[in-house]
């Protein structure tokens, strides 16, 4: 991270806000609905933490069984219910600072489960009521650890521009790139993802204080290229279809202490120093790989899991969603630190280091 000057302020995290499509499913529900038999499959759903997830799911056919989705219609699927969604989840957003949405000066944008052109940040402008000259970047294809590439964009445009208001929204359809076909490689995306969005506040701005909320201070990435055919997007008869290899919480939990230990290292940090934990909700193999690696209690990683109990994998809003969950606890104290970690394709590790 382009660190700003020391007199300005860091930018800090005024306010978060959530949404997911209203129709929310159990893992029974769905195992019902997808018609699965194959034991490998049940215990795919059955074994993954999650209670529920919020999806968009087609109308199903007088079989009961669902109509096979083509790529137009899975994403014109995510085209309507991004901008549904993602405008709710930045209402929510600015109204819980009684911000007016023309206040806004730059919208940051992030999602991985649609390529629309026009992009989802102009699509949300007029929904939502920002300005037609407000400054806009669309961050499309970096996968679950998006928000934090987003959110490196948004503080430097903030860092940049003291007392000037920026969003950053990440907005995943993962029933958007469903394929129905119920084979184990799809089965496992289709037992673990979810519908949901999330926006944030930030400003640099000397008038707020750890009672507002974090400050955002550095980041650090982390590419394994080695892994880089383990989580990707195929198109396969003009659909994406998403892989997740099997070794992939292994290999982030080998990889994950080398940025972390960078990170802590530029500011004289250790992980002792470190009060609060903020993980990806990635599935229960890495949410646990992550807590043996970097020697985390079940409390560090409370928040993850509630949210991937909740929610299923929420592919790059997962993040926001776990600090829109510590923000509400508020136990947060002055002076504390939180580091953020997500993951995704690449085989890539995001962390961010936020303190009170």
């Amino acid at each position: 991270m382009t660190h700003p000057a020391a007199t300005n302020p860091l930018p800090r995290i005024l306010s978060v806000g959530t949404a997911n499509p209203p129709r929310k499913y159990t893992q029974q529900e769905l195992l019902q609905l997808f018609h699965v038999s194959d034991p490998k499959i049940v215990r795919l759903f059955e074994n993954s933490h999650i209670e529920s997830r919020h999806l968009v799911l087609p109308e199903g056919l007088p079989d009961g069984r669902f109509p096979d989705e083509d790529g137009t219609q899975l994403l014109d699927k995510h085209r309507r219910t991004a901008v549904e969604i993602g405008g709710e989840a930045i209402a929510k957003c600015l109204n819980a600072r009684g911000v007016r949405p023309e206040e806004v000066d730059y919208l940051v944008v992030v999602t991985t489960t649609g390529f629309l052109c026009p992009s989802l940040s102009s699509l949300l402008v007029d929904p939502v009521g920002l300005r037609s000259n407000i400054h806009r970047n669309d961050i499309v294809g970096m996968g679950c650890n998006a928000a934090q590439n987003g959110l490196l964009a948004a503080t430097q445009y903030a860092a940049a521009h003291p007392g000037s208001l920026t969003l950053l929204l990440a907005c995943e359809i993962c029933s958007a790139a469903y394929v129905l076909d119920m084979t184990v490689r799809n089965a496992v995306v289709n037992s673990l993802f979810g519908d949901g969005a999330a926006a944030i506040l930030l400003v640099a701005d000397e008038k707020y204080s750890a009672a507002d909320g974090p400050q955002v201070v550095d980041f650090e990435s982390h590419l394994v290229s080695s892994g880089a055919g383990e989580m990707r997007f195929d198109m396969v008869n003009g659909k994406f279809v998403f892989t997740l290899g099997r070794d992939v919480p292994y290999l982030i939990g080998e990889e994950l202490p080398k940025p972390i230990r960078a990170l802590l290292a530029r500011h004289g940090l250790r992980p002792r120093h470190i009060a609060h934990w903020l993980v990806h909700s990635g599935g229960k193999k890495v949410i646990d790989s992550v807590k043996y690696n970097l020697g985390l209690t079940d409390h560090d990683l409370r928040h993850t899991r509630t949210v991937l109990r909740r929610f299923g994998n929420l592919s790059s809003a997962s993040i926001l969603f776990s600090v829109q969950e510590l923000m509400r606890e508020g136990v947060a104290q002055a002076g504390d630190w939180a580091v953020t970690v997500a993951m995704g394709p690449g085989v890539s590790i995001e962390t961010g280091l936020l303190r009170w």
